[in-house]
């Protein structure tokens, strides 16, 4: 018997009439196949339960990408064990922080940070620890056994299948449930939506401790049982080399950025390419036009959070809005409102929320945070700020704690940035509100500036002075070689606060 409410009783619906067929290469030589990966979770799934681990435990994971932990999350998903991916950037501290939250039987580490939580193993007290280190080797794969049968799990659409933990730019990180139900739909949904088929081939460089190179990359591969071209990370060399050989890239913007730095990116190079998608940070106009030109594809923006999956997409067919994270997805309702949860009409910049059967089951532990970011119809309150146009595509215009709040009155920094951005000389730009003892916050940009040109800080002001109302105009602007970036590529705008500050 297998369940229908279990994620991988979906993920096998779409890849079971293609198991002798390529799910996954690369450069190295290493072809996996779907009978392969059924088989190989199965072995993880039993070992995982001779074990003693039971449905709903946690398995925490903090390793480099690599085809094992895949298979560790479908084989998590199989058993309806709860798969807890880590940044392997994570220091110390940090690591404690969410060993104690998320209280999981099992621990999977490179061998030196086994090694260095040794004491900190005695007071979370997890029963398994094992090493799985970047060469590949350790003791992890004595986790699974010989036998290749294993009857998925049966259990609910609203069981957890994954804990994620908010980025933690501000505050404690919180734990995300997210069930099978949130990652199957919104996978079986960006299939359609994208029009992936089993002819295509998807390239892989994003990592899989993250919502989206874990469910929305991979979701859509399995739910069409068509392929991945992996790679272990973002290289922007050996990802050119792959485009060849692919129909769908997914990334980041920087991702597009690098690429757009070597001239071997072109038309003749992308001909076989059908889709380039890029989310989980805004793209810049320059970015999207600039690849556009040099490529003929237009790059489709896409907009989702870790507490959601994906909520907005430029069509597949239809314009391609830059600037905007186009429309809601079929089963998605997106809306507007102010801060008294009034909607808001078309054109008015307010409270983005969210509904839908991808939105998540609510935070680890934390009932009354949950019950505070969702409103009484069940809209989740996303955050960000939004604005919705009058063919209701939809635009990002920033997140709510950076707003700044400059004499009184709200500020928006994308609005100020999308500005600065288009000023010659400048590569990107920042904006951030720091203390005033006269206005509360005032505005300050941070720019990084290309090496042919030299800009000045009067030079940026007298460009958008008459462009924008005063209080929205900066009052100081900052020059730095880079903007600092977490790993998903977005902007770490408490760090610039803590270094202008």
């Amino acid at each position: 018997m297998t369940s229908k409410g279990n994620l991988y009783t979906s993920y096998k619906e779409g890849f079971s009439k293609n198991l002798e067929g390529s799910f996954l290469s690369d450069d190295q030589g290493l072809e996996i196949t779907y009978r392969e990966l059924d088989s190989e979770t199965a072995k993880l799934a039993n070992g995982l339960k001779e074990l003693g681990l039971s449905e709903g435990d946690r398995v925490t994971v903090q390793v480099s990408k690599c085809i094992e932990m895949v298979y560790l999350y479908l084989a998590c998903v199989r058993s309806n064990i709860i798969f807890h991916p880590l940044n392997s950037a994570y220091k110390e501290k940090e690591l404690s922080y969410f060993l104690e939250d998320a209280k999981p039987s099992m621990f999977i580490s490179n061998q030196e940070t086994i090694s260095s939580i040794a004491e900190l193993n005695l007071e979370h007290n997890i029963n398994n620890l094992f090493t799985l280190n970047d060469d590949g080797s350790g003791d992890f794969s004595s986790i699974a056994t010989n036998d290749s049968n294993f009857v998925t799990v049966d259990c609910e659409q609203e069981d957890i299948a994954a804990l994620l933990y908010s980025s933690g730019t501000t505050g404690q990180p919180k734990g995300i449930m997210l069930s099978h139900g949130n990652i199957a739909s919104n996978a079986k949904t960006l299939v359609k939506t994208w029009g992936f088929e089993q002819s295509d081939c998807l390239l892989h460089a994003l990592p899989i401790y993250h919502v989206h190179g874990l469910f929305v990359a991979l979701g859509c591969v399995l739910m069409s049982g068509s392929r991945l071209k992996w790679h272990d990370s973002f290289k922007a060399e050996e990802v050119l080399n792959s485009i060849p050989d692919c129909t769908v890239m997914m990334g980041v913007p920087t991702y597009y950025t690098r690429l757009l730095k070597h001239d071997a990116l072109d038309s003749k190079l992308t001909e076989k390419m059908r889709l380039f998608i890029s989310g989980s940070a805004p793209l810049l106009d320059e970015t999207f036009n600039e690849f556009n030109q040099r490529t003929n594809h237009l790059i489709l923006e896409r907009y989702g959070m870790t507490e959601t999956n994906m909520n907005t997409s430029n069509p597949l067919k239809g314009a391609r809005k830059a600037g905007t994270v186009g429309l809601p997805l079929d089963d998605v309702e997106v809306v507007v409102v102010d801060e008294e949860n009034n909607l808001l009409s078309q054109g008015e910049i307010g409270n983005l929320q969210v509904k839908g059967p991808n939105v998540f089951k609510g935070y680890w532990g934390l009932p009354e945070k949950t019950k505070e970011d969702f409103s009484e119809d069940g809209f989740f309150n996303t955050g960000d700020k939004g604005v919705i146009d009058e063919d209701g595509y939809i635009s990002i215009i920033g997140r709510s704690k950076d707003m700044i709040i400059s004499g009184g009155l709200n500020v928006y920094p994308k609005e100020i940035e999308s500005l600065i951005d288009k000023i010659e000389g400048v590569q990107e730009s920042a904006v951030i509100g720091l203390n005033d003892e006269d206005l509360g916050e005032k505005v300050v940009a941070i720019i990084v500036s290309s090496e042919e040109l030299t800009l000045d800080e009067k030079e940026v002001i007298a460009e958008i002075k008459n462009q924008l109302a005063g209080f929205k105009v900066p009052k100081e602007v900052k020059f730095i070689k880079q903007l600092p970036r977490n790993a998903m590529g977005k902007v770490q705008k408490n760090i610039l606060r803590d270094t202008f500050s």
